[in-house]
C-alpha cells in the first residue's frame, strides 16, 4: 500500500535505528548507559509536585482546561519575561501556553505555512524545527552557519536564491545540538535583517537556564522592536525537570500569537488545568530550583569532558544546554555518525544520538546527553576507553554488527 503524502515526506527517523539496537542490547542483558535522549532523569521538585496534589484533589479541575492557558500561568510567564529578560509582554494577546516547545513548533508551523513556501533552518538543528513545516507543506532552506560574522552572510544568500522569497527563519540558541549560545548583539543584527527582508523570527529558547559560563542567554526579544516579527518558545522540561508534565508557551507578535492560538483551539484543550496552576507555581518561585538544577548539569559537564578526555575523546565542553555535541573520533569519521552510533552500542554498550539526525551537515559529530549521574558518566568513559584500545589494536575486528547481517 502507498504512503500517505504527508508521511513520504519524512525522511528516515534514524534515532529509531539506534533505539532498537539499544532494545536488543538491553534484552541480551547489556546494561547500556543511555547518553542519547534528552530526557531528564533529575525529579520535579517537590514544591510543584505538591501543588499538582493539592490542586488535581478538587474535582473541579478536572474539567476541559483552557487551549491557550489558564490566565494565571500565562501571567506567571509574561512576569518571568519581565524579570529575567526585562521584556513586558501582555498575557492576554502575547502568550500561549503549548504542550511542550515541540508541539508549539509544530503548530506555529501550520498556522503560518502555505505550500511552497520557504523556511530558512539552522542545519544541524532540532528536527523539528524543520519536519514541523515540512509536514504543513513547506520547503526548507537549510544555512550551515554558527551565531557569529557569518550568519547574516548566508542569510543574505538564502533570501537572494530563494523563489518564493522566504517567509521565517529559525533561531535555536543555546542550540540543541551544538549547545552554541547567541549574543544579544548577534540578535540585534538578525532582527534588522529580519525586518529589511520581511521575515518571521521564531526563536527556540527551550535552554535559556541552563548555562555553565555565568552569562545567562539573552532573548531576542529583548532587542528592541523584535516583538514586530518574532514569536519565542520556552519549555519548563529542562529548566523544572518537567519533561513528562509537557508544559511550554510561544510569547510575542500578536497577530502570530493569535494564529497559533486559533490552530490549537481546533486541536487541544490544554495541558490539564493542575497541571497549569502547579506550572504557574513554579514560574512564581524565586529561582532555587532552577539554580540547582543547574548546578547539577553543570558537575556532570566537567565529569564528562575530563573523564571521556582522559578515555582519548576530546570533547568541547558546552557553555549551555544539557548536550555536548562530541565530534566523532578521528579513526571512526569514515563511519558517519550513525554507524559510530552503532558501535558504542556494541562495543561500549554507551548510548548517543548520531548527528545526522539533526541535519546532514551534522553527520561528523554525535550529541552526548547529560542525563546520567556522574557514577555512570564515568563508568561510560571507562567503556568508552576500552573500546576505543581495542578498536586501536584490531580495527579491522570493530565493525557494526549491521555489516555482518
Amino acid at each position: 500500500m502507498e504512503e500517505f503524502h504527508k508521511v513520504r515526506r519524512l525522511p528516515p527517523y534514524v534515532f529509531e535505528q539506534v533505539n532498537r539496537l539499544k532494545a536488543s542490547a538491553r534484552s541480551r542483558g547489556a546494561d547500556i548507559i543511555d547518553l542519547g535522549m534528552g530526557n531528564p532523569d533529575l525529579p520535579t521538585p517537590k514544591a510543584i509536585v505538591d501543588k499538582l496534589c493539592e490542586v488535581v484533589r478538587d474535582p473541579r479541575t478536572h474539567r476541559y482546561s483552557s487551549s491557550r492557558g489558564i490566565p494565571g500561568l500565562r501571567r506567571a510567564q509574561a512576569a518571568y519575561y519581565q524579570r529575567r529578560f526585562g521584556v513586558k509582554l501582555n498575557p492576554d494577546t502575547q502568550v500561549v501556553a503549548t504542550l511542550g516547545s515541540k508541539e508549539g513548533f509544530a503548530n506555529m508551523a501550520q498556522a503560518i505555512t502555505a505550500p511552497g513556501d520557504v523556511i530558512l533552518c539552522p542545519n544541524p538543528t532540532y528536527p523539528i524545527h524543520a519536519f514541523g513545516f515540512i509536514m504543513s507543506g513547506g520547503v526548507i532552506r537549510s544555512l550551515q552557519v554558527e551565531p557569529d560574522d557569518g550568519f547574516i552572510p548566508a542569510l543574505e544568500r538564502g533570501v537572494r536564491h530563494s523563489i518564493p522569497k522566504p517567509l521565517a527563519l529559525i533561531l535555536n540558541y543555546p542550540s540543541n545540538p551544538t549547545a552554541l549560545v547567541a549574543s544579544l548583539d548577534f540578535y540585534k543584527d538578525v532582527v534588522a535583517f529580519a525586518k529589511k527582508n520581511d521575515l518571521i523570527i521564531l526563536s527556540d529558547l527551550a535552554y535559556s537556564e541552563i548555562y555553565f559560563d555565568g552569562n545567562p542567554p539573552p532573548s531576542v526579544l529583548q532587542v528592541p522592536g523584535a516583538i514586530d516579527v518574532c514569536v519565542e518558545f520556552t519549555s519548563m522540561s529542562k529548566t523544572f525537570s518537567m519533561p513528562g508534565w509537557r508544559m511550554g508557551f510561544a510569547v510575542g507578535n500578536e497577530r502570530l500569537i493569535s494564529a497559533l492560538t486559533r490552530v490549537k483551539s481546533y486541536l487541544d484543550y490544554g495541558a490539564f488545568t493542575p497541571i497549569q496552576v502547579a506550572a504557574a507555581h513554579a514560574l512564581n518561585g524565586d529561582g532555587a530550583d532552577i539554580a540547582e538544577v543547574r548546578e547539577v548539569y553543570l558537575k556532570r559537564r566537567d565529569v564528562m569532558v575530563d573523564a571521556f578526555s582522559r578515555a582519548g575523546w576530546t570533547i568541547p565542553a558546552p557553555a549551555a544546554s544539557m548536550f555536548a555535541w562530541a565530534p566523532i573520533p578521528e579513526p571512526f569519521k569514515h563511519l558517519g555518525s550513525l554507524e559510530f552510533s552503532k558501535l558504542l552500542i556494541e562495543h561500549a554498550d554507551v548510548a548517543v544520538a548520531p548527528g545526522i539526525g539533526f541535519g546532514e551537515h551534522g553527520d561528523d559529530h554525535v550529541r552526548i546527553a547529560l542525563v546520567e549521574n556522574e557514577h555512570r558518566i564515568r563508568q561510560a568513559a571507562r567503556n568508552i576507553k576500552r573500546f576505543l584500545a581495542s578498536s586501536a589494536k584490531q580495527p579491522n575486528n570493530v565493525v557494526p554488527l549491521a555489516a555482518h547481517r
